[in-house]
């Protein structure tokens, strides 16, 4: 991975790490040719909680809400803290910095995809391994699970 300065550009980014029960969704990217959850570049004035949740919706058709800290508790200018952060390599001289978020459904579980994706769905951690997804994209997801289910005890 590149991580100098020079002759490269990098865009913020915010994923949403959908889990319902035991289950993700991911969709297949058309340009990417992968499974990967949905998640997006945050477009300027946009919050970076508002883009994961934008995106979510955008790509998968539901409504979320994240499951995610606000530090310090209590103060209203306090955002969701994401899961985590990376750097990615998109193409030689472009990489993307991603705020990786964790999110449950709300209002309904039914997916519709869009033209960035050509297959869409709930995936178990299993299932995951069969269709080859990244292990990247699994340690998440599992992540994601853990979290979300802890939240709705």
């Amino acid at each position: 991975m590149y991580t100098g300065n020079e002759d490269i550009t990098r865009d913020f980014v915010a994923t949403a790490i959908v889990a319902d029960g035991d289950k993700v969704v991911l969709l297949f990217h058309r340009k990417l040719n992968r499974w990967l959850p949905p998640g997006g570049h945050i477009d300027a004035p946009e919050l970076p909680d508002a883009a994961a949740i934008r995106e979510a919706r955008e790509e998968t058709g539901l409504s979320i809400e994240l499951v995610a800290e606000r530090e310090p508790s209590g103060f209203l200018h306090a955002l969701p803290r994401p899961a985590g952060i990376q750097l990615e390599d998109i193409e030689p001289g472009h990489q993307h910095i991603d705020l990786i978020y964790f999110a449950r459904p709300i209002g309904g579980t039914t997916l519709t995809g869009n033209a960035e994706s050509t297959g869409i769905g709930w995936f178990t951690v299993s299932q995951m391994r069969d269709l080859g997804v990244a292990d990247e994209v699994i340690a998440w997801s599992e992540k994601a699970i853990i979290a979300v289910n802890a939240c709705s005890r």
